[in-house]
């Protein structure tokens, strides 16, 4: 039992959203590459979300998502349409140091 004054570390999570549309390229692209690039990444967590779902619709309208995939980082656009994948790993990393 930790006690007054015992150091306890808590690991930081990144959330990773995807948000797709059924049928487009771009998103099974970016799908498949992040399931490779996941192995490097443990501390992510990766949701993929139907932009025809309501939750989707709801994504798509807080970050005016033109373009598919939409690529949400904590909460946050990160990118729309294709993924700058070295841009992403950047700013992955960036998180990871925080």
């Amino acid at each position: 039992m930790a006690g007054i004054g015992s150091s306890c570390i808590i690991e930081a999570v990144i959330i990773l959203q995807s948000i797709s549309v059924p049928g487009c390229v771009e998103c099974r692209k970016f799908e498949e590459w992040w399931k490779e690039a996941a192995k490097d990444f443990p501390e992510v967590q990766y949701e993929n979300i139907d932009a025809t779902s309501p939750a989707g619709q709801e994504m798509v309208l807080k970050h005016q998502i033109f373009a598919s995939p939409g690529v949400v980082i904590n909460g946050e656009l990160f990118s729309t349409g294709g993924v700058n994948k070295e841009a992403l790993i950047k700013r992955l990393n960036e998180l990871q140091k925080q």
